[in-house]
């Protein structure tokens, strides 16, 4: 029997929405979301394009079912907390996604139940769930713009010292001292910067806490 004829016989795996969004999210790591089509992750999966549309809401779901949910419990500055880090971790593992979780698109399963759970956490210690809501975008327009600052800053010592040193020609430390003198600061850098991820997701939960 041929090579061709023993692949015909075997049995091809069903379509699942699960193995269509990661045939999708390892495209989309691999060549990056603008060329992505259902056309390409048909393909991968040996499929026609038409037979997937039934089983995928959007290209971001994938993603949001990889971050840890919070939990209703006493310690919920823990559970945000924990569940922040994780969304960040997600989104720098993913690049492409961090704009996409921002964009407007109806919402797949996953992104549904990382929102209930976040609001559920939320309003189990005794916020509104008009304040929890509130809560939960100040907490997540965090994530994501810090994401994508990461994403498109320097970030190693050297490559922010460079970096400064080249800023460092264009201000006029006449006209904006301050801003002169953090900048001659960091062209020393001899140590990473600290990660201000944690530094201003604790600003928030504590404001987020004195308001509860």
């Amino acid at each position: 029997m041929s090579k061709d004829t023993d692949q015909m016989t075997q049995p091809r795996l069903p379509l699942s929405r699960d193995r269509i969004l990661r045939a999708a999210l390892s495209y989309a790591d691999a060549h990056g979301l603008a060329a992505l089509s259902m056309r390409k992750v048909a393909a991968e999966l040996g499929v026609e394009a038409m037979s997937l549309y039934n089983h995928i809401a959007n290209k971001t779901d994938m993603v949001a079912g990889e971050i840890t949910l919070p939990t209703p419990d006493f310690d919920w500055q823990g559970e945000m907390r924990a569940r922040s880090q994780s969304a960040h971790r997600v989104l720098m593992k993913h690049p492409w996604a961090a704009g996409q979780f921002q964009a407007a698109h109806p919402p797949g399963p996953n992104m549904m139940t990382y929102l209930d759970a976040t609001l559920g956490c939320l309003i189990a210690v005794g916020f509104t769930p008009a304040q929890a809501d509130h809560a939960r975008n100040t907490v997540d327009n965090h994530i994501y713009g810090f994401t994508l600052q990461k994403l498109t800053r320097p970030t190693r010592t050297r490559e922010m010292a460079r970096a400064a040193r080249k800023d460092l020609k264009t201000i006029s430390k006449d006209t904006y001292p301050n801003l002169y003198r953090r900048t001659e600061e960091l062209t020393k850098a001899d140590a990473p910067e600290v990660d201000n991820f944690d530094f201003g997701l604790t600003l928030i939960l504590d404001g987020l806490d004195a308001l509860r």
